[in-house]
């Protein structure tokens, strides 16, 4: 449709606002998108990156506001070193302890799965090992400050350093980026719905690359194998090859000595 619309001598200004339409397809949908898939995982990877983000703003804008000399980026004037730092070393720590609250109640911890029997949404699971409390050995080079040898922490807990520290180091250049875009077009706010904060744009402009990141970090550390998933697509095969792979499971179990224990068993 967009080659059919091509009209002569404004071939310029259409392939601009194609490209801009595409950008802010990128920004918002994309970014929607992925937010969902994340919220699925479970409430604790939505609220936790979001948090922290937040968190960071607050406390970057609070060293900034009373330590703050040095400059950091000329697209921000009012950014500085000393709130960017300040505000890094805020977030880990918060969000060590928020993940510490959260970790404990499944509403948060669970992912959301579609019960076929009730036809409806659920949110109740196991926890996983991710989100039960582990006892782990503290360096000798801190055991001699603090005093402890071992601390209890959920395992959540460490991949929430990772998430604090990207929301705190890399986070704000989405918001860097919303400031360009807004000096493209000589604009300070996106919109005027908060009094003195701009437009809902203004508050969220830090979550751009923060979903990406969160979405990315599930795929390649988090996110294992689906039994209930894989036991739909099972249902789904030809009685031949559901029969196939009952025999190979059979034949795998039984050299690991598991079907065995398990018939002596009853």
């Amino acid at each position: 449709m967009f080659v059919l619309s091509l009209v002569k001598k404004h071939y310029r200004l259409q392939f601009y606002m194609f490209g801009w339409t595409h950008v802010t397809l990128l920004i918002v949908v994309t970014q929607s998108h992925l937010v969902i898939h994340n919220l699925f995982e479970g409430m604790i990877w939505f609220i936790v990156p979001i948090s922290c983000v937040i968190c960071n703003d607050i406390m970057a804008y609070m060293f900034g506001f009373f330590f703050g000399r040095t400059p950091l980026i000329k697209l921000s004037p009012k950014k500085t070193w000393e709130g960017f730092i300040g505000g890094c070393f805020a977030t880990v720590v918060f969000g060590l302890l928020l993940s510490y609250v959260m970790s404990g109640y499944r509403c948060f911890v669970c992912p959301v799965e579609y019960n076929n029997d009730t036809n409806s949404f659920t949110v109740d699971c196991e926890p996983s090992d991710l989100f039960r409390l582990q006892e782990y050995n503290i360096p000798g080079v801190i055991q001699s400050v603090i005093g402890w040898k071992t601390v209890r922490m959920y395992p959540f807990q460490i991949h929430s350093i990772a998430l604090s520290t990207f929301a705190s180091l890399i986070g704000p250049f989405g918001g860097f980026f919303a400031s360009g875009f807004k000096r493209a077009f000589k604009i300070k706010d996106f919109a005027n719905t908060i009094p003195g904060h701009g437009g809902i744009m203004d508050r969220f402009d830090c979550q751009y690359l923060m979903a990406t990141f969160v979405n990315v970090y599930i795929a390649s550390f988090i996110r294992g194998p689906n039994p209930s998933k894989l036991v739909q697509q099972f249902l789904t095969l030809r009685p031949d090859q559901q029969l196939h792979i009952f025999n190979m499971l059979k034949s795998h179990l039984t050299d690991k000595g598991m079907l065995t224990a398990a018939t002596e068993d009853e």
